[in-house]
């Protein structure tokens, strides 16, 4: 079973917005959309290696602020150029008000 790491309460969390949390030291970017969802994704763009926490929201997809790149935060693909990598995206959960996240294992 993977672990899950508490990043704070849903209240933390603002609607259309992006934020970095290190989870066991690894950055993540979460994202609470418009509908209210939370998502947990990889915090650095694959194409420029800088913060997704930085970009803009819009419905379920962030773009990066540096080249516009954008990405599902429900499956991590990329949707705009010049990104074709995609992110992790990692399992969250609500315990109450708890927000919880697991990391994706890597694989080879």
């Amino acid at each position: 079973m993977t672990p899950r790491h508490e990043i704070g309460v849903v209240s933390d969390f603002v609607a259309g917005a992006a934020r970095q949390v290190i989870v066991a030291g690894h950055p993540v970017c979460v994202v609470r959309t418009g509908d209210g969802h939370l998502h947990a994704i990889d915090d650095t763009c694959t194409h420029a290696d800088v913060s997704l926490a930085e970009g803009d929201v819009e419905g379920h997809t962030i773009e990066c602020w540096l080249h516009g790149s954008r990405f599902s935060l429900d499956t991590g693909q990329p949707t705009g150029l010049p990104a074709t990598v995609p992110v992790a995206v990692h399992d969250i959960e609500i315990d109450g008000e708890r927000v919880l996240v697991a990391l994706k294992e890597k694989t080879p």
